[in-house]
């Protein structure tokens, strides 16, 4: 049997219609599920539409303040079953702005097939459950790899949006209409 990967994603590739189409196939091998990474910060990207996260010690940086949990927290999506194909595509879209590094993630659901996720489209909970509480998150850790931005200094103070990116943004990265 192939090697399979994991993946925690935070950014544009939470939407499985662009994950499916950088990985240039239906991905009707991989399960997802929702997941936080802790101690970390997403910000957006100057001039662009989409994400990096840094180390929560960065972050605070460039928020200059203290950061309530949910901030020091990313919510994104794990994935599993990702094939050398797909990571190899990930890798070239993500270019040199991000390196690619294992993390700790923390399982926040059940895993699903990603399909399900593209016909179902109810893929971003208006209003996310609280975190638990961090003794309940490290009883499920999961280790997965995720694009760490390199560049501290083009990102913004302002913290990153999915639901936004959803609702103004995602059409254009997968040739949908709005």
């Amino acid at each position: 049997m192939a090697d399979s990967y994991s993946a925690f994603f935070y950014g544009t590739l939470m939407h499985p219609k662009v994950l499916i189409g950088v990985i240039r196939n239906k991905g009707e091998h991989l399960e997802v599920c929702p997941a936080v990474l802790l101690d970390h910060t997403r910000h957006e990207v100057k001039g662009c539409e989409y994400p990096g996260v840094i180390p929560i010690s960065k972050g605070m940086k460039i928020l200059n303040r203290s950061l309530t949990r949910e901030e020091g927290s990313v919510r994104g999506t794990l994935v599993k079953g990702l094939t050398a194909q797909d990571i190899k595509y990930l890798d070239e879209f993500e270019s040199d702005e991000y390196v690619r590094r294992k993390v700790k993630v923390h399982p926040l659901g059940s895993f699903t097939r990603i399909f399900e996720k593209i016909v179902d489209e109810d893929f971003v909970p208006e209003h996310p459950p609280p975190l638990p509480e961090i003794s309940k998150l490290h009883e499920s850790s999961f280790e997965a790899d995720t694009y760490i931005y390199c560049d501290e200094t083009n990102l913004n103070e302002e913290l990153w949006s999915f639901e936004d990116f959803v609702r103004n943004n995602a059409w254009k990265w997968y040739g949908g209409t709005r």
